[in-house]
């Protein structure tokens, strides 16, 4: 079972009970937050003998004095036959007001000890902490594996909400709960009689009884033990009975516990603290915050965060159980002619297998899919396809984490079977389709033919997977449609009110699209009618009349514009992109956002470098249009002719002259020294762009895929006198591309 199973169902059988400890937990942090503030702390380097001096003086019949976790001084005394217990100063000895030992009810601390279940209930307590510490540092391990490493750790989270949730907040708080479920277990051993704390039984000592009947007993100001021990060490002091002339004196220290003679003053006997005790103490202290009033205020916070994760664990739970791969047609793998193997980690990879695999039935095919972890070949084998996504830093999902090795031990044999690879990621991370570039390498030097090249797929692109299909349906001479359609959410209607239409280049029409949503209450709208919060950067969905597929948009507005924004090119034979140039104001579309978090521009007051070519511009000149922090923003805009192409430029042009654009750089390669390509201009303005780098700048990307590459290759030469490159700035998620 791997890191991931254990977490999984330790979190959901356990995970209730851990909750109602958590939570019992956070209530009884107010115990030492409230403590603190009943009554004045004493001074530590305060001699014991003074204080007791002070205390015997103001309140008669004194038994016990206590120096509280808190620091407050608590006596324990008889008035005739009413027994006290007093808050008292310890400066004068003064009765403060009455201690009472909590504030909270007895049974929630009964039902945080042992589950209001006795003895039974404790072993049941320890059982719970136990699986908290494992759960503890199995979501360490997911946790570096999901971020990448320790040098990732604290990057932007990505996924679902649940998800996003989840991992922030164990990030922040799970030192603290592993501590807390290890002190658990170290009290939980005491408790239990697993581990002693006593140094061994007390000694048996009395007080010497003098010889001359009418002595007395000697105060505590003379006992040579209380004047060298200060008040910062005492746990607590028990006064000899009155009646009772063999009776001692007992002081318990952080140190130990010894024994006086009340008539002599002479130490009878000293019992040092043995390392179990020392190590109980601690605990007890990290566990509680007795002593520690701010350090309670944090334990109560995260204790309380346990039902946090609990809540959003269930929710993640339920999501990919419901995104788990239900496989339609499958045939059985002795019989299949093609197999279709998977590594996915949230799931979506499988419908993207259904899909094929439904294409490839309807050629007359028998097609069995299933997870990689499986994969094998038959007689009846005649093609393999490998559904690959790439999780963390270049890991294979959980699920096939042991697949490399499986592969690596089998035998193509003397007529291999062309196993052909797919890989599915997203550009935003360094490790883009490092799996299945790996993959691809294992198999080629075992010896597995490839029907095609390994492609990679960005962002679950239903686009590229239906070009992969082309590109499949010609080698095998067959049609192979891939249609995929993903779950898509609540959409909305939007309404055109206007557009800007570029002539463009090679009959490629292009527009400026601006849509208005209805006019409800924005609860409404973004609840009822799916049209989720956005930003500039995000990605619209819309899908077109006579498809099933979505075509997606970057972003140039966000939510807060009033109004949503996309710039549209005429591709050849494209639904989409006819559908939507052949609209005039007041025609409406159904669409949904779907977000793009790694693209996202955070707020900064940093450099911003945007780089883009074409519709490429649309999600920075959204970039622009919010930057009201006037943060410095360099834009560098590749066209062809910028009477035909030079998208959104009335808006740049003012965004200029508002300081919401510091300097604009334009090139367009189709014109007399028009400069060249965007990556050309990179090169001449190498200088400032080391300077902004130096400073910390972020870089965003948008445009086609040899664009991007071409930026890529360009900025790795610009920053390579600074000994920095691409790949570094993406680690350090300052590099994003939205390519298309």
């Amino acid at each position: 079972m791997g890191w991931k199973a254990i977490h999984r169902w330790l979190g959901l059988t356990i995970g209730t009970l851990a909750v109602v400890l958590g939570v019992s937990g956070a209530i009884l942090a107010f115990d030492p937050v409230q403590q603190a503030w009943q009554a004045p702390a004493a001074p530590d380097d305060l001699p014991v003998a003074k204080l007791a001096e002070r205390v015997t003086r103001t309140i008669p019949g004194v038994e016990e004095i206590r120096h509280l976790p808190s620091g407050a001084i608590v006596v324990f005394s008889f008035d005739g036959d009413q027994a006290r217990a007093s808050y008292v100063d310890p400066v004068d000895g003064r009765v403060l007001g009455a201690w009472q030992p909590s504030a909270l009810p007895r049974w929630v601390k009964n039902l945080h000890r042992s589950l209001l279940l006795g003895d039974v209930g404790r072993w049941g307590a320890a059982g719970i902490a136990l699986a908290m510490a494992v759960l503890c540092v199995s979501a360490l391990v997911l946790l570096l594996r999901r971020m990448g490493g320790w040098r990732r750790l604290a990057a932007r989270v990505r996924g679902s909400l649940g998800q996003r949730i989840h991992v922030v907040t164990g990030r922040v708080v799970l030192a603290v709960l592993t501590l807390t479920a290890l002190t658990a277990l170290t009290m939980s051993a005491s408790t239990l009689g697993l581990v002693t704390l006593d140094a061994g039984p007390e000694p048996d000592v009395v007080s010497a009884v003098p010889v001359v009947a009418a002595a007395t007993a000697l105060p505590a100001a003379q006992l040579a033990l209380l004047q060298n021990l200060s008040v910062g060490d005492l746990r607590k002091l028990n006064f000899p009975a009155a009646s009772d002339p063999e009776d001692t004196w007992k002081v318990a220290t952080a140190q130990g516990q010894g024994w006086i003679d009340q008539h002599s003053g002479q130490t009878l006997a000293w019992q040092d603290a043995t390392l179990a005790q020392r190590i109980y103490d601690w605990a007890l202290v990290l566990h509680t915050g007795e002593g520690a009033w701010l350090w309670a205020v944090v334990l109560g916070m995260v204790g309380a965060s346990v039902l946090l994760f609990w809540l959003s664990g269930v929710v993640i739970w339920w999501q990919a159980r419901r995104l788990a791969p239900h496989i339609t047609g499958n045939s059985p793998l002795a019989q299949a002619d093609v197999l279709i193997f998977v590594a996915s980690e949230g799931g979506s990879t499988w419908g993207f297998a259904q899909t094929l695999q439904d294409a490839l039935l309807q050629n007359g095919h028998r097609v069995h899919t299933s997870a990689l972890e499986e994969f094998q070949t038959q007689a009846a084998t005649k093609q393999v396809f490998v559904l690959a996504a790439t999780y963390g830093e270049g890991q294979a999902p959980a699920h096939a984490s042991q697949a490399l090795e499986i592969i690596a031990k089998l035998s193509p044999g003397i007529t291999p079977v062309p196993v052909t690879v797919l890989g599915f990621g997203d550009r935003q991370f360094p490790a883009f389709c490092a799996f299945a570039e790996t993959l691809e390498k294992t198999l080629r030097a075992k010896g597995w033919p490839a029907l095609l090249p390994l492609e990679c797929i960005h962002q679950q692109s239903g686009q590229q997977f239906a070009r992969w299909g082309e590109a499949l349906a010609q080698a095998l001479d067959q049609p192979v449609v891939l249609d995929h359609v993903p779950r898509e959410p609540p959409t909305t209607a939007l309404s055109l009110v206007s557009r800007q239409d570029y002539p463009g280049d090679s009959g490629q029409a292009t527009a400026i699209l601006r849509f208005a949503w209805p006019a409800q209450g924005l609860g409404t709208r973004l609840r009822g009618h799916g049209l989720a919060h956005f930003a500039a950067g995000d990605l619209v969905g819309i899908v077109p009349p006579g498809s099933s597929v979505p075509r997606y948009y970057s972003l140039a507005s966000g939510w807060a514009d009033g109004f949503l924004e996309i710039c549209v090119r005429q591709m050849p034979g494209g639904l989409c992109s006819t559908h939507l140039l052949g609209l005039q104001p007041g025609d409406v579309v159904t669409a949904f956002i779907r977000s793009n978090p790694g693209f996202a521009l955070p707020r900064t007051r940093r450099p911003v470098v945007l780089i883009g070519a074409g519709t490429g511009v649309a999600p920075l000149a959204g970039f622009i249009r919010r930057n009201n922090l006037h943060a410095p923003m360099h834009l560098y805009f590749g066209g062809r002719d910028p009477a035909r192409d030079f998208f959104f430029g009335p808006e740049i042009q003012r965004w200029l002259v508002e300081g919401r654009l510091a300097t604009l750089q334009t090139v367009f390669s189709r014109v007399p020294d028009g400069g060249g390509y965007v990556q050309d201009a990179l090169r001449r303005h190498a200088e400032q762009l080391r300077a902004l780098v130096k400073q910390g700048a972020i870089v965003r990307v948008c445009g086609g895929r040899a664009m991007a590459q071409g930026v890529a290759e360009a900025l790795d030469a610009v920053l390579a006198p600074l000994q920095m490159s691409v790949s570094q700035l993406k680690a350090k998620e300052r590099y994003a591309e939205d390519v298309f």
